[in-house]
């Protein structure tokens, strides 16, 4: 029985992985920049679409700000070019792009009216439930939008919200039956799990030096730059309550707690006195921007700063990058006063030197030898399996991993899910740090639980849903070829 399932176990992965999704799930939110080369001021073409570059920069800018929440304001563009979220905004765009071109071939279309409904549907842009039009320029101006690209993008989003509609389908009673019987396999197995601890490796210069002269070019300085800087404080300037209860109401939808739900006048009013002062103060931050200039007044300080140092804020940064040794930046905003920067010398990353760079090569080294010497030390534990050495577990399915001792749950649920999507009686799988050998010992098929049936009608739908996605993103990848204008937007 067991060596029958695990041989055809390949024909319910699918099923297998689509009951992880009650486990699983992830999701985005927020805002960033970037500044891109195009052509003719487009970046790509899509089909018979052009995509514009201020399309590219919008929702870069937007998936920026998600993953930077994500990560807690620890973000950078270094990191984001690592993670390539330049490529992943592309992605997004051409995918939409693509659809947008089946829309319209299919004569998918939305009227001036569904625009106008949905867009006064937006909770943001109303004031006591109504659409405030103030509210909603204020909104473009301050990502210096105009109304029809807005509207024009709004347009697109429900366009593509129809288009997706049209792949919701039913779950049918043996595909239904299909998904039960693969939620309720239950293996017994044996296993051990084997960390880095178990194995001992010896920590030789020579050796490290070796491994660092093989990729020593990974290892460099970081790029520095001494700037003097013009500090203009934004926290002196005069507010009365008036003023600051107007800027509120034309700026409201700036101001919301973590859950997004919009602040009361009284609970943002702190946040409200600093970006009208800093407003305030724009004026006199232009002012000694000039002075600074044409040499008139001396800067605050002089610093000396790794490229991204959090002293400035990335929006200097990416100006900074963009000028020369000698070149002034105008007046930005750092916190609650403005910064003016001129660039007064300019040190290129140099590869670290092998004592600059031994503590870092050296953990390095270590890891990997560590990783290396725990997937041979499993190996032979696997080709001399002592069951009498193991842990027993109970059958165990992807919704009861509880008892895998000494794995946490998040560590049992990974492993489960690689032991279910493998056609191996006994093997090696590796979750986070560990690696767990094991040897399936009996498996059964649980009985279906009829308060499940609800959960396994959506899981049906789900992967329904998404097969048929793939596929029409397949037909759709033949079908409205891609020119790209640019470097960097596909691998």
């Amino acid at each position: 029985m067991i060596s029958w399932m695990q041989k055809h176990n390949k024909y319910l992965v699918w099923t297998i992985w689509v009951a992880t999704i009650a486990f699983i799930g992830a999701g985005f939110v927020g805002w960033g920049s970037y500044d891109f080369g195009a052509k003719a001021g487009n970046v790509a073409k899509v089909g018979s679409i052009e995509i514009p570059q201020t399309k590219l920069n919008t929702v870069y800018s937007d998936l920026y700000g998600q993953v930077n929440q994500q990560m807690q304001g620890q973000l950078d563009d270094k990191k984001a070019k690592e993670m390539g979220l330049v490529k992943q905004a592309f992605a997004r765009i051409n995918t939409q792009t693509k659809l947008l071109n089946f829309a319209k071939d299919a004569g998918i279309i939305v009227s001036d009216a569904e625009v106008a409904k949905t867009l006064g549907n937006i909770k943001a842009f109303q004031k006591d439930g109504q659409f405030n039009k103030d509210i909603y320029q204020s909104f473009l101006n301050s990502r210096r939008m105009k109304a029809k690209v807005f509207e024009a993008q709004l347009r697109e989003e429900i366009i593509l919200g129809k288009t997706m509609a049209l792949l919701n389908v039913n779950a049918l009673p043996l595909e239904i039956e299909t998904i039960s019987s693969a939620m309720n396999v239950a293996d017994k197995i044996a296993y051990q799990v084997l960390t880095t601890a178990d194995v001992n490796i010896s920590l030789d210069d020579a050796a490290i030096k070796s491994f660092w002269e093989t990729q020593k070019e990974n290892f460099m300085t970081p790029k520095t730059y001494e700037l003097a800087l013009v500090w203009t404080a934004g926290n002196d300037a005069k507010v009365t309550e008036d003023e600051l209860k107007e800027f509120y109401n034309t700026n409201s939808f700036n101001y919301t707690d973590a859950s997004g739900k919009q602040l009361s006048f009284e609970d943002a009013k702190e946040k409200v006195s600093s970006d009208l002062k800093l407003k305030k103060s724009k004026k006199s931050a232009q002012k000694n921007y000039i002075a600074f200039k044409k040499g008139k007044l001396e800067n605050s300080e002089t610093v000396t700063l790794a490229l991204n140092d959090p002293k400035l804020t990335k929006e200097i940064w990416d100006d900074i990058q963009q000028k020369n040794i000698s070149d002034i930046t105008k007046p930005k905003v750092v916190a609650d006063r403005y910064a003016t920067v001129k660039i007064l010398n300019i040190k290129e990353p140099q590869v670290k030197t092998f004592e600059e760079a031994k503590s870092e090569v050296s953990d390095i080294y270590a890891s990997q030898a560590k990783k290396e010497a725990l997937l041979k030390l499993a190996e032979s534990r696997l080709k001399n399996f002592d069951k009498s050495q193991t842990n027993i577990s109970d059958f165990v399915t992807l919704e009861k991993h509880d008892n895998l001792k000494p794995l946490n749950l998040q560590e049992s649920l990974q492993f489960l899910q690689k032991l279910f999507t493998s056609s191996e009686e006994n093997g090696i799988i590796s979750v986070l740090d560990k690696v767990i050998v094991y040897n399936i010992i009996e498996q059964k098929l649980l009985p279906m639980d009829g308060n499940k049936t609800d959960l396994v009608k959506q899981t049906v739908n789900q992967v329904k849903q998404n097969i048929f996605e793939s596929n029409l993103i397949k037909m759709l990848d033949e079908k409205y070829p891609t020119e790209v204008y640019m470097e960097g937007l596909t691998n």
